[in-house]
This record gives structure tokens, sequence and C-alpha cells, in this order.
């Protein structure tokens, strides 16, 4: 006999999961209890938010669902914002919720809550354990739904009293998931499509593939001449360096990217759809006379809009399985459409020139900071305008080495640092953040200190919500409301949560600054830069 709680804890273990993140409650003090003694890694965090955003990352840095346990009502409410994350982003993630004793619903109880009635519009799945003897089965298909179809966040929830009691439990298996295929008829119909078309081109995104899938994608484009853009937020799936990488098709793109969209005479999307932000607002690729590819194991299409020609019901590792037996003749009007394409995007993502005096800017940063970077590095950052130097200059050199929030959510660049340099600590991390984006969740650098993350985490000060700035200046110009701000020194918040720390405000002390730092992060410390940048400072 065993408690249900405990037997939840097992159930994880056997289907792979090894770490979760958590701020504890007593509503599901039993599965905690199970975690004593478990194989997981349990990682407590300082708020709800930053769990789920760990989690969420969690997800988009493996092939099993990040997984994130929150108490009811407010914890649940503050978990929350991570959950709309994954939904936007297709994440695989499970949030399970603590709550209150069955025999006390429909009693307005402490911190009660209907979690159907909260989560049940943005998550794939609501399910509530009321039934002890279920315990395994409730964990395997809340996996199942997290990584079935288009991935996304699946909530459960616990019922304090109901965990607690005793059952003989029987294992659960993991339930396989469909993965889909090109078909004859799609197959032809994309070989048909290629041979037609004079300028195509790719685009690819989502968190659904894998390295090798990534590499093979890269290599069959490569041997043909094709160009690929990436999705906003999802460079690395075809590296930075490849001959066939023309960009980032997303908010802040470069001009020529937007135009491809509708010079394009075919185009096939792998793993995601023309949704609004690719499509600019819906207004690039609605005409439909185009011919759109589409490559979604979502029958349903959803966020998608502008034409469909075809759509090919696979996830994108066993679309590329198919696809690598499309061999194609040599077509000299791709190797030229893609030639032009990638010298525009390596005109535009060319270093800025190093400066060694005046006031620090992001492109100095990028400049001195992007030579001394490993070929294996990572990026994370939130939502704000300093994000455009990254997709602008990082160099992302495979699959899931840009961890970002895709629905803008600000708050997620610590914490998803967090995540990732516990996931490959043998990687440098580096975190760009804005001032008023770290201030959401920068006290997850206390959970970095405690569990041996060791991110690099350069925090942009311009003394605003930039973003916000800019759409207010062109509304309403010269009436700036409600967006300046008065920043702590996070140099010194950085050294009081145990970590290094350094203030730069002029180009001269930065090169020493980035090589301290990254030292620091060399002997096991996480590290912070605090950059003062000007307030109208832009990548592009």
């Amino acid at each position: 006999m065993t408690s249900a709680g405990h037997a939840i804890v097992r159930s994880l273990e056997n289907h792979g999961i090894d770490r979760i993140y958590t701020v504890p409650g007593e509503s599901f003090l039993d599965v905690l209890d199970g975690l004593h003694d478990s194989s997981i890694d349990t990682v407590v965090c300082r708020h709800e938010g930053g769990a789920a955003y760990m989690a969420e990352a969690e997800g988009k840095l493996t092939d099993l669902p990040g997984v994130a346990m929150v108490t009811r009502g407010p914890g649940a409410a503050n978990a929350h914002v991570g959950l709309h994350t994954a939904w936007q982003d297709s994440t695989a993630m499970v949030l399970f919720v603590g709550l209150i004793p069955f025999e006390h619903r429909e009693k307005e109880a402490f911190q009660e809550f209907d979690p159907k009635a909260w989560f049940d519009t943005g998550a794939k799945r609501v399910m509530v354990l009321d039934h002890p003897e279920r315990a395994n089965e409730l964990v395997a298909e809340a996996i199942f739904a997290a990584r079935s179809g288009r991935p996304g966040p699946v909530v459960v929830g616990l019922p304090e009293d109901i965990i607690q009691q005793q059952i003989n439990p029987v294992p659960h298996p993991e339930i396989p998931i469909a993965m889909g295929g090109m078909t004859v008829s799609d197959w032809k119909e994309l070989h048909n499509a290629l041979l037609d078309s004079e300028k195509p081109l790719f685009v690819f995104g989502g968190n659904d593939w894998t390295q090798k899938a990534a590499a093979d994608f890269t290599a069959w484009l490569e041997a043909h001449d094709l160009p690929a853009g990436a999705e906003w937020r999802c460079e690395g799936t075809v590296p930075f360096t490849s001959p066939s990488y023309i960009g980032p098709l997303g908010y802040g793109r470069p001009a020529h990217s937007q135009r491809v969209l509708d010079e394009a005479d075919l185009i096939v999307f792998v793993g995601t759809v023309p949704g609004d932000v690719i499509t600019g607002g819906f207004t690039s690729r609605q005409d439909w006379n185009k011919r759109n590819f589409l490559v979604t194991i979502d029958p349903g299409l959803r966020g998608r809009s502008g034409p469909v020609t075809h759509q090919i019901v696979a996830k994108p590792d066993v679309f590329v399985r198919d696809l690598l037996r499309m061999d194609l003749p040599v077509n000299d009007s791709w190797k030229s459409w893609r030639d032009k394409l990638r010298g525009l995007q390596v005109e535009f993502s060319t270093l800025p020139e190093r400066r060694t005096s005046g006031q620090v800017t992001m492109d100095s940063l990028m400049s001195h900071l992007v030579p001394r970077l490993p070929e294996d590095c990572m990026v994370t950052f939130g939502a704000g305008e300093h994000t455009n130097w990254a997709h602008r200059y990082f160099p992302t050199h495979g699959y899931a080495r840009m961890i970002s929030a895709r629905n803008g959510s600000m708050g997620y660049s610590v914490p998803s640092a967090v995540a990732a340099s516990l996931r490959h600590p043998e990687r440098l991390v580096v975190s760009i953040a804005g001032d008023g984006e770290f201030l959401m969740n920068g006290q997850e650098l206390a959970t970095a200190a405690q569990y041996g993350a060791k991110p690099l985490v350069i925090v942009a000060d311009n003394g605003e919500y930039g973003t916000i700035r800019t759409h207010q200046e062109r509304q309403y110009p010269d009436r700036i409301s409600g967006t300046q701000l008065q920043n702590p020194d996070f140099a010194l918040l950085a050294q009081a949560y145990g970590g290094f720390g350094i203030r730069v405000e002029d180009n001269e002390s930065l090169p020493q600054a980035l090589d301290d730092a990254l030292h620091a992060v060399d002997d096991g410390r996480f590290a912070v830069i605090h950059l003062v940048v000007p307030q109208r400072d832009k990548a592009y």
C-alpha cells in the first residue's frame, strides 16, 4: 500500500521526469513527501510564476513535458502566466495544483477555486484526481495530452485529502503519441510543387523537433540550395551560420525577411503555421493565389492565417525522415534566390564596429560579447526591445539554443536561464533581460544560487518600459506617460543573491567586465552585468 501522492511521484519517475519546479503548499504535502526519497530533482522556486516559466522552458529543452507543482488559489493564479506561455508557444507542460479537500468544495473554503473554470480555455486538458486509485492513470494521461498533437499545457488538480488516501497502485504504461508522416500523395504533391517553384522558401518553428531532425533538415536544405527562415524566437533549428539560413521572421525582423514572404512562390511551413507574428498582423501572405504547404500535426491548424495549398499532418521529425528521400535535381534559380537572401542576412547580422569610449550601448555589448561565446552557447530572454539585439547578432548553432517566450511574456528571462543552466550545466547560458522585465522574476537568482545554475545575465537598463514607450511615441508623440522607471543597482542585487555583479556605464570598461563575468561563470557562479544604456538605443 502507498498513498496516491506517493504513487504520482513514482509514476512521474516511470515516465522519465527527472526534475520538477515548485513553490510548496500545504495542499500537496503528500506529493512533497513522496519527492523526499525520489530520484526526481526538486527545484524550490521563489514565485509560482517563476516555477511555471522554468517548467515551460524545460518543455522546450527536452522531449518530455516540463513539470511544475503549486498550491491552490493564489499559487495557481501566479502560475497562470506560465500556462499562457505554454499555450501560445505550443510547449508540453504539466502543472499540478494542490486543491482543497474534496468534502470542502462549494463552501468558499480557504483558497478555493474551480480549476476547470480558471484554466479550461488555456490548457489542453484540466483534470482533477477525484479517485485516488486513478493516480497513475492521470499522470500518464497528462503527459500524453501535453505531448500529443500540437503540444501544450495540461493542469492536474490534486485534492488534499484524496492524495493522502492509501491505494494499491497499478503502474500505467506510457501512452504512445501519433507522429503522423507524409503519405504517398503528400510526398508527390510537395515534390511536384518544389519542381514547379522558382523561389521556394522553408519556414521552421515550434518546440517539437529533435537535434537529429534539425541537423538532417539543415543538411537537406543545404544539399538542395534551399533557403529557410525562422519563426519568431525559434532561431537555431537551422544554424545561424548555415548558407540556407536567411534570418528571423517576426517582430523586429529585417525588411528583406518581411518582403520574402510575398516574393516566394512557394512556402513550406514546418512545425509552425503562418500566424499573427510571422505575417505581420495578418498582412503578409494573405493572397489565396499563393502556395503554402503547412506541415503540422495539428489538423485544426490553430493560429493559421492566409492560404493553405496542402496540409501534411506530421511532426517535424517524421516529416524530415520522409523528406530525406526526396532528392531533387539541381536548380540554379534556387541557388541564386538563396544566395541573395543569405547575403542580406549576413549583412544584417554582421557585428557592429567595437567602440572603446563613450556611453555603453547594446551594439557595443554584442560586438564584444559574441566573439567570446563558445559554439554551443545558449541564449534566453523574455520580452522587450532589448531582445532585438539577440535576434540580430546572437549565434545560435543548434535546435533549442534560443529559449524565449513567443507570447511576449515579460519576466521569462531569468527563470528560463535557470532551467537551461540546470539542464545543460556544461554550456554557457546567456540571458539578455530588460530592466523592467528583469524585476518581474529576478528573485529566481536565489534559486540559481541554491541549485548551482550559473547563467550570465545581462540587464539592459534604460530606465523605462522601452517597447511601450516606442508604441507611445508613435501614437502620442512627446507625451511620455506610465513608462518611466527608477531602478536599483542590479550588480549589488546579484551580489546579495550570492553571485557576481558588475555595473557598466561606458564602453571602455565593457571588455574587462565581460571577462570577469565569464570567469565567475567558469568558477560556478551566476553573473549579472548591469548595463546602463541610453533610452532610445535601437537595434535597427
